[in-house]
């Protein structure tokens, strides 16, 4: 397998055209090639000069947690480095007089196949602000670790008041796309000339291979994401962040596991486990997250074991425990009210979900089977987002 980047260090012609250009990098601590050398460093070899670097949300290093604003720096070379997630909403785009500085953004992000995941956002935010001033772009791909079988989105898109920093456009949760073909989908759905955005695509894996066929480890790309099984669970997983109930967030376990003080975790794995979705068993466990929510709190709850990769459905499996945590202690669960990725004016759960359905439902006490059924179906309307978002690739691809 080759990503974008592996490929661009043997390409006939990017080379040369990136020499003689200002190059500025959008990247973080995953933007490596197959033997781990981080794409700062290649284009070092290459003989590109990074005149500009971009970090997005955790910032170009990766060190911050969640949802905390990152300040500007200077990598060792003395590049500036300029962060793309501040304290507004304007912060996490790149300025006129950043892009002033380059003739050509590359963008070199892993992301995880999941909507709520903001890397992918922070691209297509990029794309557009290089559009406007008249800025190439190109887009190192990756794979997306959970695999890129269309038959597999789940979770519908969302209606566009729901529309946010987790979900800039609508699109199913589980999307089964790479950033690449997300960023030439929007490209070509707002009407960016082709030449202006261009993906170097991943050459030598099948569309549905996971993270697990690869010839190298993924590195995380963020605080919260160490692996594969993270990956995993995350379509799912990031749920809880909308809810009381600790994600797991300062244990070595994030999206994992799931839990409260207030929980019991072997009524919680038997209440799963008689819904018999597929793939998947729960642990009872107890555990004291170091920081977040609950932290040094003892945590009743379960960890969830992907037992069948395929055949796992996160997103319903999460949006069923979920249900089952409220239904266990309806007082003492409830859905997060604080401002959320910069919105205040709409619950969280509702932005990771896409709507405020699901949310009522859990609250009216409906099945959660009923409930992690209906709302994680998709359409004809959302496959049809998908498959024009793999096929609007094709014709930006550099060969």
């Amino acid at each position: 397998m080759r990503t974008g980047l592996d490929r661009l260090a043997t390409h006939p012609t990017l080379g040369a055209e990136l020499r003689s250009s200002r190059v500025g990098l959008l990247a973080h601590p995953a933007s490596v090639d197959r033997r781990l050398v981080h794409a700062r460093r290649v284009l070092d070899a290459l003989g590109v000069k990074v005149s500009m670097i971009f970090g997005p949300e955790h910032g170009y290093g990766g060190e911050a947690q969640d949802m905390i604003g990152v300040a500007d720096a200077r990598d060792p070379d003395g590049a500036p480095i300029r962060s793309l997630y501040g304290e507004r909403f304007e912060d996490l785009s790149p300025t006129p007089e950043d892009l002033a500085r380059i003739d050509v953004l590359v963008v070199d992000l892993q992301d995880v196949g999941a909507r709520y995941y903001t890397f992918v956002w922070t691209a297509v935010l990029a794309m557009r602000a290089c559009a406007r001033a008249g800025v190439r772009m190109l887009v190192l791909d990756r794979p997306n670790p959970i695999g890129g079988d269309l038959a597999r989105i789940e979770g519908r898109r969302q209606a566009r008041l729901y529309c946010s920093f987790v979900g800039l456009e609508p699109l199913p949760v589980r999307h089964s796309l790479s950033l690449g073909e997300i960023v030439a989908w929007r490209a070509d759905a707002e009407g960016v000339a082709r030449d202006q955005v261009r993906v170097l695509g991943v050459a030598g894996l099948a569309r549905d291979a996971h993270a697990t066929a690869w010839d190298r480890p993924l590195v995380m790309p963020s605080p919260n994401m160490p692996g594969y099984e993270t990956a995993l669970v995350y379509p799912g997983g990031c749920l809880l962040e909308g809810t009381n109930l600790s994600e797991g967030r300062g244990t070595t376990r994030p999206f994992e596991l799931v839990g409260a003080p207030w929980l019991d975790g072997a009524r919680l794995a038997d209440d799963l486990h008689a819904l018999a979705f597929p793939g998947v068993r729960a642990r009872p466990v107890t555990f004291m997250p170091t920081f977040h929510k609950h932290a040094r709190s003892q945590c009743g709850g379960v960890q969830i074991h992907v037992t069948d990769p395929p055949a796992f459905r996160p997103y319903a499996t999460y949006l069923a425990l979920v249900a089952l945590a409220r239904a266990q202690q309806p007082a003492r669960f409830a859905f997060r009210t604080e401002r959320y990725e910069f919105r205040d004016d709409v619950p969280a759960f509702d932005l990771l979900t896409g709507g405020s359905e699901a949310r009522e439902r859990i609250l009216r006490g409906d099945p959660p089977r009923d409930v992690a059924g209906s709302l994680a179906a998709v359409d004809d309307a959302d496959r049809a987002i998908v498959a024009e978002a793999a096929a609007a690739v094709r014709g930006r691809l550099v060969e």
